[in-house]
């Protein structure tokens, strides 16, 4: 049941629409005042009474039932109890209906969503700072999956621009295929980083650069060639890492894709007055909205970032229709989606109120700032080696019998680096700190993962013993504090899962998850799950329903559950 719901349809009158009510009704932070709250002070005005006044009112058209059990007014607070046994029995019953289902929903069935993430550069290295674009990106294309939607992952490859021209140069003058091959990404960046070395030595290289660049765009054999293969080499390691972090894409359309689509939007703009000339430059004058111009073309008749976006923009809405398009990007980038996005609207793309940009903060190591130009960068691959070989290292430990300790170190490693940018809201900037990540009694994934581990071992061991927990949920125990309040955390999944969505927040789920472990086993070691028969077959059903919502929460965050640990 949805009680939010539920006490809103009771509630709606003249003045109070029941989405209001529902959208006002909060979860007290002391569970002994009620399970549900709805403050009075916005219905004040309308209803023309004092809060207190207005809660006293509603109290006494909410007599209580078999689904509230007790309503209470507090200082303008309407406070509702909810049937325990009730919300537990269709909790419960619920969950261990759906199982691998529950928490999901139809609500997305017919509309499609395109997320913009992870979007790597070709020849670059894929280092810590494309963490959080990933994993973000990957936890909302999930996520919106679970609640029926069409999702489209893209992949924006960062593939065009002067830099692949001064690979070429570096590649020309200094490089070696065999070695290439061999060293990948890292070969390509040492190159890269002994091009802009020889640069400040020799300005006339940049010059080169150029010229290289632009015989790519003039589709030049030789150099097209190279580019491809620079290409191939990037998306055959980056996969690596995709694989690990449970990362899928359904475009991988990438900046070059759109380098025969921009004319038409350059030519639209002009037809449609938009475009003025600035210092030599195409622009679009902005000053009206607050934002300085946004450059269409520079001044030798070259393309930015803006033009491009644009291009893909319109190609994703005549492609997909989409309903919604999300570009997972950092907070520096506000002013640019700013802007194109203005510029679409000017142009009369009534969609462009669909576009969202999905800002997050920085990641950075304890080590500090880094520099691909300067060679002063952080693999990303390198980190997940660290964290598992870390998690593997405190698991032998504590452990050190354990089966399947590669295995097992493999989705705790991977896990706490994911979880790690997840945690907290995603405009946070983060330090990541491998011992905080791994720490088996913080915040942490490693945390919820023990969590399932230990549920997986009491249901082991009541299954050894012969013990069946719950099915039928018509005859309940009185439930205990610890129970009901496990209980409720339960129930809240849905919900959860839906303001993840709204809110483009995958922190909530993450949150949520630590949330959820921690009053499990504050239950585990306040209940005795097995020693007591008459409760025993409810409490593992509990515990059943705990680890498929435990399970449910990280997978959706891309996050393995071992069974052991």
């Amino acid at each position: 049941m949805d009680y939010r719901k539920y006490i809103a349809h009771r509630l709606a009158a003249e003045g109070m629409t029941e989405e209001e009510v529902a959208e006002a009704i909060a979860v007290p932070p002391d569970p002994s005042l009620g399970d549900y709250a709805l403050p009075c002070f916005k219905f004040s005005k309308v209803l023309r009474k004092s809060p207190v006044a207005v809660a006293e009112t509603l109290k006494e058209r909410f007599p209580a039932d078999d689904v509230i059990e007790e309503v209470s007014a507090v200082n303008g607070y309407l406070n509702f109890k909810v049937n325990k046994r009730g919300l537990a029995a269709e909790t419960l019953s619920r969950i261990l209906r759906e199982g691998e289902q529950y928490g999901g929903s139809d609500c997305g069935t017919g509309k499609t969503i395109c997320i913009d993430y992870s979007s790597v550069n070709i020849a670059k290295p894929f280092h810590i700072g494309h963490l959080s674009t990933t994993v973000i990106g990957g936890a909302l294309y999930r996520i919106f999956r679970f609640l029926g939607y069409h999702a489209v992952g893209i992949n924006h490859l960062g593939d065009y621009g002067t830099q692949f021209g001064k690979l070429i140069s570096a590649y020309r003058r200094w490089g070696d295929r065999e070695l290439v091959e061999k060293g990948g990404i890292r070969a390509l960046n040492e190159l890269y980083v002994r091009f802009h070395r020889e640069a400040e030595k020799d300005p006339a290289l940049e010059d080169e650069a150029r010229a290289y660049f632009k015989k790519i765009e003039e589709g030049d054999a030789e150099c097209r060639s190279l580019f491809e293969w620079f290409k191939q080499l990037t998306l055959k390691e980056v996969s690596k890492i995709y694989d690990l972090l449970d990362i899928r894409f359904d475009s991988y359309a990438g900046e070059s894709f759109y380098q025969d689509k921009m004319q038409p939007v350059i030519d639209e703009l002009r037809e449609k007055g938009l475009l003025v000339e600035s210092r030599g430059a195409q622009v679009v004058d902005l000053e009206a909205y607050g934002m300085p111009p946004c450059i269409i073309l520079k001044s030798d008749g070259s393309s930015l970032y803006a033009t491009r976006d644009m291009a893909a923009a319109i190609y994703r809405k005549q492609t997909y229709d989409f309903d919604k398009c999300l570009y997972v990007v950092a907070y520096q980038q506000n002013l640019h989606f700013r802007q194109f996005f203005k510029v679409l609207e000017l142009m009369g793309k009534e969609w462009a109120k669909d576009l969202v940009h999905v800002a997050y903060g920085m990641v950075s190591l304890e080590e500090g700032a880094m520099s691909t130009r300067k060679g002063n960068v952080v693999f990303l691959e390198d980190i997940l080696e660290k964290s598992v070989k870390k998690a593997y290292e405190i698991i032998d430990m504590k452990n050190p019998s354990l089966s399947g300790k590669e295995e097992i170190a493999g989705k705790v490693g991977v896990g706490a680096v994911i979880f790690g940018a997840l945690y907290n809201n995603k405009i946070k900037d983060i330090v990541f700190s491998y011992d905080k990540a791994l720490n088996f009694d913080g915040e942490t994934s490693v945390y919820v993962q023990y969590t399932c581990a230990r549920a997986s071992s009491v249901l082991s061991k009541a299954n050894e013993s012969g013990f069946c927990a719950s099915s039928d949920f018509s005859e309940l125990p009185p439930l205990c504090s610890q129970e009901f309040e496990l209980v409720k955390s339960l129930a809240e999944f849905p919900d959860v899962v839906r303001s993840a969505a709204e809110k483009y927040e995958p922190s909530f789920v993450a949150r949520y998850s630590v949330d959820v472990a921690q009053r499990f086993n504050k239950f585990y070691f306040d209940c005795k799950i097995l020693q007591e028969e008459e409760t025993r077959a409810f409490r593992l059903a509990l515990t059943q329903a705990t680890l498929t919502v435990l399970k449910n929460a990280l997978g959706l965050l891309g996050i393995g559950v071992p069974e052991k640990m």
